[in-house]
Formats: structure tokens, C-alpha cells, sequence
């Protein structure tokens, strides 16, 4: 990594259905500056998802091969797919950048770039995240069991992270987070500033 890269890396992590994408859309409104990592993963693309823009959609061999040469910032598997980092999506220039990943990726985030800043996303609870899972109606029974198993598994994480954040309302949780951005990245990679909020908007 290039010296000070870390500086301009955000981690955004949290279980699975706690309203990561929300927040990061909300907060790449704010802060126009910032850019999405697109990350890389072995699992198939769904209706609508294009290479690239959603995700780098990889073969398993591909992925191992790049992981072997050292191609990842981070990686993880996740209900049996792979997902990652790779490096390129840091590196090649100073926007500063967005990570949403698995706590398992933060932590070799953390090792990697001790300097980057780390959120995790917490829910109100179990059981309001079950409800949340149940409603996006994506999921067997099954696979709700799987994630909310690892949520509570990575909810007992939370006390790694330097800043946690509970969705417990979505337009209150969007404020705290880009209140904090504002204030221990107000100037991230010393270009970007918040835009004001529009009158009226959550």
C-alpha cells in the first residue's frame, strides 16, 4: 500500500441486513468526494447486477489465483461464496474510498491500515434484525438461520471497532454517521465536504 493510503480508507461493517447500503448511500450523497469499493466475489450475479458496477464476479479459481498473488486488501467467505478487496480499488488515486465488508475483513483492514476509519453498524437488536432479514424476502428460512447465527457471532465484535453505530431509525442512524464522518474526516484526503442536507430530506 502507499504511504498515508489508509488515511482515506472508510470502513463500513456490520451482520448482514443491518442497513449498511442504506447508510453508504446517504453518505455518499453527503460527501460527494467519496467512492464505493466494488467488491470482488465468487458467487453468481443476480437479476440486474452488472460486472464491475456491483461487484468484480470472479471464478473460484480466479479468485484463489489473485489471493495467492496477493491481489487483496481483505477477503472472507460468506454462505459459502468469497468475498473481497482488491488492492486496485484502493490504490490508484486519491479519492478517498468507502469499504462495506464482513467484520472478518475489517480486522485484516485494520492490520493492513491501522490508520483507516472503522464504523460498525449495529442493529437494535436480534430480534429486529430477523424482521428485517424476513422482509427482504431474499432468503430461505434456512439462510435466515445462517446469518443471524454469524450476526450474533460478529455482534460480540462490536467492541473492536472504535465507532459503532445503532440503526435503530434509519434517518436518525444516517445523521449520526455522517455527523462522525464530518468530524474525524472532515476533509477527507483533504478535498472533499459535506453537502448540506436538502430541507425536508432524512
Amino acid at each position: 500500500m502507499t504511504e498515508g493510503s489508509g488515511t482515506r480508507v472508510l470502513v463500513i461493517t456490520g451482520p448482514s441486513g443491518v442497513g449498511k447500503g442504506s447508510l453508504i448511500a446517504e453518505l455518499l450523497r453527503r460527501f460527494p468526494d467519496l467512492r464505493l469499493s466494488v467488491s470482488a466475489t465468487t458467487r453468481p450475479p443476480r437479476s440486474g447486477e452488472r460486472d464491475g458496477r456491483d461487484y468484480h464476479f470472479l471464478t473460484p479459481e480466479e479468485f484463489e489465483r489473485r489471493v495467492q498473488a496477493g491481489e487483496f486488501l481483505e477477503h472472507a467467505e460468506y454462505a459459502g461464496n468469497r468475498y473481497g478487496t482488491l488492492r486496485s480499488e484502493v490504490e490508484p488515486e486519491r479519492q478517498p474510498v468507502v469499504l462495506e465488508i464482513e467484520v472478518q475483513g475489517a480486522r485484516q483492514v485494520r492490520e493492513t491500515l491501522p490508520e483507516a476509519v472503522q464504523v460498525f453498524i449495529a442493529p437494535p437488536s436480534v430480534d429486529a434484525l430477523r424482521e428485517r432479514l424476513l422482509g427482504r424476502g431474499t432468503d430461505s428460512p434456512e439462510g435466515i438461520r445462517a446469518r443471524l447465527a454469524r450476526a450474533e457471532e460478529e455482534l460480540r465484535a462490536q467492541d473492536e471497532f472504535p465507532h459503532v453505530i445503532v440503526n435503530d431509525e434509519l434517518p436518525r442512524a444516517s445523521r449520526e454517521l455522517i455527523d462522525r464522518v464530518a468530524t474525524i474526516w472532515p476533509r477527507p484526503a483533504g478535498r472533499a465536504t459535506a453537502r448540506p442536507d436538502r430541507e425536508g430530506s432524512t
